[in-house]
């Protein structure tokens, strides 16, 4: 059988053999018998973008992934962000309540698990006995679907407070299904704030003086921020003194944390030095890729210590939460997101001793 069985794949050929397509050198004079040298092949470089990830972690087990805290006590195993696991108390009940320590949940990529994970570490920080309020500030009130309540039928939400002096914070808060949470919801009509904030005087601000006269009432203040690094979001840093990043294991998220840590330094250096990085969180991790693995070894490797230990992995239970209006905690709180989420407030309350 020669080539001209399979019309069309002279170009294989030629390529596999070298040949110039078209082109018929002059037979050459016959060689003795030799095997021919193995052709050196280049290995394929890697896209510019990638050149800087780290090699990937082994795969862990299922017990290298088992919570921190067992009825066996503690595990020093090694974790999904490659660090030993710590051995974290269980957070008793504050003696008295307040002042609230104030986290943002930032990034302005959105789905990267900001509002998912403030409604489940709001939750969680709850089950310990503190009081806990959760601010909805983003114009899509998600937080506020996540927690039962439907954006359009509010009468008053986060933006009357922001924009009319007559409101005052007890006229919008409202309880949750859950024990010690508050909200202070939003819907459509904060999108029009962003605007008309570029007016007011001292625009940045306009956040933490509406907060200041609640602040003695709760342990914890969560906002939920908008995916963007707007005038929204600045206000919600220049109100908070700690933020969590919310950071998808995936690489365009990876990319745009560098464009989020330049904004906290300027709001840090001409707004507010009190406010500090509490931690980056893995969300969204599936340790069987080796993409996921890579970026949250990348992310360890620049960020060390502020990274968590606890990672959010993916699982079906959260657009399910989102459906019934409750937090993982009280839908599955067996579950192994519910764990995670604890685990997280652990966390998040031993680096706010305050909180």
């Amino acid at each position: 059988m020669n080539e001209s069985t399979f019309p069309g794949t002279e170009h294989v050929t030629d390529h596999l053999s070298g040949r110039i397509p078209g082109h018929h050198p002059s037979p050459e004079p016959a060689q003795p018998f030799s095997t021919p040298p193995r052709p050196v092949t280049t290995p394929r470089a890697l896209p510019d973008n990638y050149a800087e990830m780290p090699k990937p972690t082994a795969k862990l087990t299922a017990e290298d992934l088992a919570p921190v805290n067992d009825p066996n006590g503690p595990r020093h195993k090694i974790g999904p962000t490659g660090r030993p696991l710590p051995d974290l108390p269980v957070p008793q009940p504050p003696a008295k309540t307040g002042p609230a320590q104030v986290i943002a949940m930032c990034n302005q990529k959105g789905g990267v698990g900001k509002t998912t994970t403030t409604i489940n570490l709001g939750a969680a920080i709850a089950e310990t006995g503190r009081k806990v309020l959760l601010i909805d500030f983003d114009p899509q009130g998600s937080a506020s679907i996540g927690l039962g309540v439907q954006p359009h039928d509010l009468e008053l939400s986060v933006y009357n407070l922001l924009m009319q002096r007559d409101i005052t914070p007890d006229e919008v808060i409202r309880p949750t299904r859950v024990e010690n949470l508050d909200l202070l919801p939003a819907n459509i009509d904060l999108s029009a704030a962003e605007v008309q904030l570029v007016q007011e005087v001292a625009r940045e601000y306009t956040l933490q003086r509406v907060l200041d006269p609640i602040i003695p009432n709760y342990d914890v203040i969560l906002i939920d921020c908008a995916p963007s690094l707007g005038l929204l979001t600045v206000n919600a840093l220049t109100a908070s003194n700690g933020i969590v990043v919310p950071l998808e294991c995936e690489f365009f998220a990876l990319r745009g944390l560098a464009m989020l840590t330049d904004t906290i330094a300027k709001v840090q250096d001409r707004l507010n030095p009190k406010l500090e990085i509490v931690g980056i969180l893995g969300t969204m991790f599936d340790g069987r890729t080796t993409h996921a693995r890579e970026v949250l070894d990348r992310v360890v490797q620049a960020f060390d210590e502020r990274v968590f230990h606890t990672v959010i992995r993916r699982t079906v239970k959260f657009p399910e939460t989102t459906v019934v209006g409750e937090p993982i905690t009280t839908y599955a709180p067996s579950s192994q997101a519910a764990t995670q989420y604890r685990d997280l407030a652990k966390e998040v309350l031993a680096r706010c001793p305050a909180g």
